[in-house]
């Protein structure tokens, strides 16, 4: 299994990431930082688009599907290298707005040889973004809109962000939401509007746990639920992921052991590897084995970009530890030159 977007496997479709656009800086590894003005050498230092919006994008992106990326940026050098570093992957940038006088949202993130990454963050533009810089028009014809953290962006939670999911829904499109801070009851209060919207919501364990008052997954979920979401998986870092839709027991979905760089976007990686499994059709359960496969591989280089080259690579990677799983998937993505035989036709579920 090879290839990746513009290789002949079946589009994902038209999918759009609103929220956070971040800068992240990354150097590695970083055993402590020196003191006064001393200085210590690094293997690797590297700049790459991230953010729950834009890292997901990224990946979504090299995974076959038509990327929108909408958000605010500052003013500054570092929303060139933002979006240069997405249209390098393909994205459509055109829904990126600049702020006079802000700075573009960035992380300095030094990287400890067993992967972590302690972050010194500036919240920048990113709260910024406003009802009238979204362009309704082009979210008539989404598969999927991504809201990528909610809990960062400003007024347009409560003024302008049910009118934009309104306007994916009206053409069909999956709602997905994921968060970006690690959480607390009043970000829940402030959020359970758009959650309640979602088909899904991605959360970490910690974040599910601080949002809803429950540390255990299996009663934030719960929690979850009672507000309307249709479907939830919390990942579990490398515990892997839970997820069930509403009524349904989770089912938990193992990690894939890899070799552990750095674990920045292991989670943006999660929510492309799933939402491309939701778009293809695959069930709720297979799609989080998609998007374990997509986090486990991001986990294997630097930054939130690292790991995924394409579906085919991906899929490749799974059917070492789930073949089953990797060959229903592969059937839905087949290429188009390949027709698909008559116990595998593609089709298409946008709520898993």
């Amino acid at each position: 299994m090879t290839g990746g977007p513009g290789t002949g496997w079946r589009p994902l479709g038209r999918v759009a990431v609103l929220g956070a656009h971040i800068v992240d800086v990354l150097g590695r590894p970083v055993q402590e930082i020196p003191p006064g003005q001393g200085s210590a050498r690094l293997t690797e230092i590297r700049a790459t688009a991230a953010g729950t919006a834009a890292g997901t994008g990224v990946d979504l992106a090299k995974l076959g599907a038509d990327v929108l990326a909408i958000g605010a940026l500052g003013d500054d050098l570092l929303a060139d290298v933002l979006a240069g570093a997405m249209r390098a992957h393909g994205v459509d940038t055109c829904g990126l707005v600049r702020k006079h006088g802000a700075q573009t949202s960035a992380t300095i993130l030094p990287i400890r040889p067993n992967g972590e990454r302690p972050a010194l963050h500036v919240p920048g533009a990113t709260a910024l973004l406003d009802r009238s810089d979204v362009d309704l028009a082009r979210l008539g014809g989404l598969d999927a809109l991504l809201i990528g953290a909610p809990d960062a962006l400003g007024g347009i939670v409560a003024d302008g962000l049910a009118e934009v999911i309104a306007a994916a829904r009206a053409g069909g499109a999956l709602v997905a939401v994921d968060v970006l801070r690690p959480g607390s009851p009043r970000d829940f209060e402030r959020i359970r509007d758009v959650v309640a919207a979602a088909d899904w919501f991605w959360p970490n364990a910690d974040q599910a746990g601080a949002l809803t008052g429950h540390g255990e997954p299996v009663h934030a979920m719960k929690e979850i639920f009672a507000l309307g979401t249709a479907g939830v998986a919390v990942t579990l870092g490398a515990d892997g992921a839970l997820v069930a839709r509403r009524g349904e027991d989770p089912v938990h979905v193992p990690a894939i052991a890899v070799g552990v760089v750095d674990t920045t976007g292991c989670g943006d990686g999660f929510n492309a590897g799933m939402m491309a499994g939701l778009l293809l059709g695959a069930g709720h359960v297979d799609a989080a084995w998609l998007g374990v496969a997509c986090g486990a591989l991001v986990a294997t280089g630097l930054g939130s970009d690292a790991g995924i080259t394409g579906l085919g690579q991906v899929l490749g990677f799974l059917a070492a530890a789930a073949p089953e799983v990797a060959g229903r998937i592969e059937a839905l993505a087949r290429p188009l030159t390949e027709p698909a035989g008559p116990d595998h036709e593609p089709k298409r579920s946008q709520h898993g």
